[in-house]
This record gives C-alpha cells, structure tokens and sequence, in this order.
C-alpha cells in the first residue's frame, strides 16, 4: 500500500506543482505585455489562461500533501524533523500561492494596466523555491538510513 500511495504522491506533485509553477512564472513577463498593449486580445487571453491553469491546478494540488500524509503515516515518519519541515514549507507554499500569486493574478485580469507584475515574479519565485526545497528535503531525507 506504501508504494501505491508514493506513486499517488509523486505523480500528484508532478502533475499539479508541475504546471502550477510553469504557468505562474510566465504570468509576469505576459502581464508585462498586457500592460505595454492592453488591447492586444492575444496577449489578454494569454494572461486568462495562465491565471486558469493555475487557479485549476492549485485546486488539484491538494491530492499532494493528503497522499503525501498519507504515504507518511504508512511509512511511520509522521514525525520526523525533515517531513514536519516539508510540511510547514508547503503550507507557507499554498499560502503564497493562494494569497499573494492568485490575487495578484485576477488584479492584472481586472485591471490591464495594473503594475504587478514585478510583485508577481517575486511572489513566483518564493513559490517554486520552496517547492524545490521540499522537492530536496523529500529525496534527501535528512537521517534516513537508505544513503540517498
């Protein structure tokens, strides 16, 4: 059943961080062209889609930590330092995501002109670094015995 449920993880977190984190970091240089041209459709409905997939994906990005949890209590690690770590990182993630980078997304749907885009980059790259970090503490493993 641990196998099943790391699969699950593993393939969730591809599948949903995945495009979650492309889309984000192309929203930025796209609101940018939006802002230069506001009545460029294409490059409005560039921005639509972008804010879509990441608006969709977020929501599907939850099956992560539940089969992550999941596979955790299975494996008998839910309270090992590393993965209470991982843990709180992905929290912060979803709170960044949820509250910095969606909203700052519908702004520039709301207003064109508006100047996020640089906040939006930030806030991007805050997110995938502490996706990479989780990424790394989930291979690494700190104090496991495997040798990975």
């Amino acid at each position: 059943m641990t196998t099943f449920l790391l699969a699950v993880h593993v393939l969730a977190a591809i599948v949903a961080i995945g495009p979650v984190a492309v889309a984000a970091s192309a929203f930025p240089p796209a609101a940018r062209r939006v802002q230069g041209s506001p009545e460029d459709g294409q490059a409005l409905g560039v921005v639509r889609n972008l804010h879509r997939i990441c608006r969709v994906y977020a929501v599907v990005g939850v099956t992560v930590p539940v089969f992550g949890l999941a596979t955790a209590k299975n494996m008998g690690v839910l309270g090992d330092a590393w993965l209470i770590a991982s843990m709180a990182l992905t929290a912060v993630a979803a709170v960044v995501l949820g509250a910095l980078i969606l909203p700052g997304q519908s702004a520039v749907l709301d207003d064109p002109g508006a100047a996020v885009a640089g906040r939006l980059a930030m806030y991007t790259g805050v997110f995938n670094l502490l996706w990479a970090t989780v990424t790394v503490l989930m291979i690494v493993r700190p104090g496991s015995t495997t040798g990975a």
